[in-house]
């Protein structure tokens, strides 16, 4: 009998640890992958300005040699890990955007002061990290081969002239 009350007490118990978060308590709910950036010691000055950029972002905890942080909703850590590692195109984040607008303000915020514009909705902030600014709209619009062309003579994405195309 004593067996049978622990097994239930340990069902219980995995069950309550593995169900779904109460809806609303979504944020304290824990991450099972976070994504992980390596910088030159500018890890917190990276975090705060990406913090800057986004609804639903925050600084969770931040010290000399790291930062966890919030962006979108989603969990980061940055590191301050030295110059031994640099980023580069093989890891981007991608930023769904809903219309040219939103598409044009953050195009225009991550590629401000010393940010670079690359193709097709690619960019590098000041910092080095890969960014794809890419309206939601986007397969639908390159389906057309003309389109899709339109799309590789591109930086930023033009959502007006894709569908001119």
């Amino acid at each position: 009998m004593a067996k049978n009350k622990e097994a239930v007490k340990k069902a219980r118990a995995h069950r309550s640890a593995t169900k779904a978060p109460a809806k609303g308590r979504a944020a304290d709910a824990k991450q099972k992958i976070t994504t992980f950036l390596w910088y030159d010691g500018k890890a917190e000055e990276a975090a705060r300005f990406y913090v800057s950029l986004f609804r639903n972002s925050r600084i969770n905890r931040a010290n000399a040699m790291m930062v966890s942080f919030t962006l979108a909703g989603q969990g980061f850590i940055a590191l301050n890990g030295g110059p031994q590692f640099k980023f580069n195109e093989a890891v981007s984040l991608l930023v769904d955007c809903a219309n040219q607008a939103e598409v044009d303000e953050y195009w225009t915020k991550l590629t401000a002061d010393g940010g670079q514009e690359s193709q097709c909705g690619w960019l590098k902030d000041k910092y080095g990290l890969s960014w794809q600014i890419i309206p939601s709209a986007l397969p639908k619009l390159i389906a057309k081969p003309a389109a899709m062309q339109a799309m590789l003579a591109m930086k930023k994405i033009n959502i007006a002239a894709l569908e001119r195309a």
